[in-house]
């Protein structure tokens, strides 16, 4: 049940969007269990973010994972994330954040897990 929400400034594409959502999908690997069949992904582009006084090209990715968050695999997901928005958006890596949070509950399909 991961979910990855990614806010940016710069104006994502939809091929682009399509592009990342595949990178994402391998990605979410890095935590044991988790996987593109139940990964969720929203994308917020053209956003009016700040990032140390400068709107350059900056992004946030906030993923969302059922449980607790491994930080080996946290550490993991950090550098592919980064790695996947510098590539395909051009944002510089040092004005990127990635933020976790590990959900005790999750609803899907009118129950929670």
């Amino acid at each position: 049940m991961p979910y990855i929400k990614t806010t940016t400034n710069v104006k994502i594409e939809p091929a682009t969007a399509d592009v990342i959502k595949a990178k994402f999908g391998k990605a979410i690997e890095a935590f044991p269990g988790k996987s593109e069949g139940w990964l969720m992904l929203s994308f917020t582009d053209e956003s009016t973010m700040y990032f140390k006084g400068s709107a350059d090209p900056c992004a946030i990715a906030e993923v969302s994972l059922y449980g607790a968050v491994n930080p080996a695999a946290a550490d993991k997901m950090t550098a592919l994330v980064t790695d996947i928005l510098a590539a395909e958006l051009g944002i510089a890596p040092a004005r990127i954040y990635v933020k976790y949070d590990g959900i005790e509950n999750w609803g899907w399909n009118g129950a929670n897990f």
